[in-house]
């Protein structure tokens, strides 16, 4: 695929003269718990300075989705977690997600052919303002961009932690996230960073991007900095234990109603350790005055520029099989699959 135009360009007049017609798109909906099912609806003639995209590839973001997938989202948070572009309500039913890039087919003449991200649920077509696509940069590859969402989570936990040149860093949960949040703190001069997971098998993905792999039995208690990423007690467990004198975890886990029992009558106040909440609905407090969400979404999306991270999107399933697979893809120990709305 050529990065800088899709191979979905293939007729550019054709899809300009086709901007006034009705454009009928299947979308991924949680109908109840455990059940998701396609749906159709209507495009409408595009709207000024809306375009239409042709979704290539969406990722799939195991934590949240399958706690929306099983209606594990607790009430008092129906209003904040919707995602953008989410249609119906909380619980059910519910089109949920929020990693997609595809080709613009439809809108205005300069964004004709242009590959572009949008944080939208897993529809195979859409049309959104212009103001909520990023096109991506020739160095990102589409199938690589669907980590952006995840990858601005992990940029937005290193600013919520204070990361700095030398630290020693520990990363629990050696999910995409996880590795996410190593890859970049290796990339920080001087840093020691170790992830680890119940999972030996993830030591693979960790050596392919040139990070330290540990089981739980094998690292320290000396680490300035502690992410966890596992949404388990154990493993925040973990987490804490492993920080030195006046650590610091981040938790970017997020539990649904899930109710979390950690250990704090040991070494936690003596320690001096901190507890921090990392999420991604807002911009980290160090630079909130500075930084908008849509400039920490481009960042992320340039942050995609090295080939060693398709290791995290080597798996994908059609479009067409996901309602069925879901249920599998939320018990799998492995990376969950990138959906694929075309053939590869």
């Amino acid at each position: 695929m050529n990065d800088q135009r899709s191979t979905l360009d293939h007729n550019p007049r054709q899809t300009r003269r086709s901007q006034g017609q009705i454009v009928v798109a299947r979308g991924l909906w949680h109908a109840r718990p455990g059940h998701a099912e396609f749906r159709t609806e209507r495009l409408p003639p595009l709207a000024p300075g809306e375009a239409r995209v042709a979704t290539e590839y969406s990722a799939i973001s195991r934590g949240t989705e399958r706690l929306v997938a099983l209606g594990q989202v607790p009430k008092e948070e129906w209003q904040r977690m919707r995602a953008p572009h989410q249609s119906g309500t909380f619980s059910f039913p519910v089109k949920y997600g929020y990693s997609a890039a595809g080709v613009v087919t439809a809108g205005r003449e300069k964004w004709i052919g242009r590959r572009v991200f949008a944080l939208h649920p897993h529809q195979d077509y859409f049309q959104v303002s212009e103001s909520d696509l990023i096109e991506l940069p020739d160095t990102v590859p589409t199938r690589r961009a669907v980590l952006a969402a995840n990858m601005e989570t992990a940029l937005n936990a290193h600013w919520d932690a204070g990361t700095g040149p030398s630290d020693r860093i520990l990363v629990v949960g050696a999910g995409v996230l996880g590795l996410l949040v190593a890859y970049l703190a290796r990339r920080i001069a001087g840093t020691d960073v170790t992830i680890v997971d119940i999972d030996p098998s993830r030591a693979e993905l960790a050596a392919a991007l040139d990070v330290n792999f540990s089981g739980p039995d094998d690292i320290g208690d000396d680490y300035h900095i502690a992410f966890h990423a596992t949404a388990t007690s154990e493993g925040l467990q973990t987490a804490i234990d492993a920080c030195a004198f006046e650590g610091r975890v981040v938790e970017l886990s997020w539990y649904g109603t899930t109710p979390v029992t950690v250990k704090l009558g040991g070494a936690f106040h003596s320690r001096r350790l901190q507890i921090v909440s990392s999420q991604v609905g807002h911009v980290a407090p160090s630079r909130r005055s500075h930084i908008g969400h849509r400039d920490r979404l481009e960042r992320a999306i340039g942050l995609l520029d090295d080939p060693a991270l398709d290791t995290l999107v080597a798996r994908s399933i059609p479009f067409d099989e996901l309602p069925e697979a879901l249920s599998s893809i939320w018990s799998s120990a492995a990376l969950p699959p990138v959906v694929c709305y075309r053939s590869e």
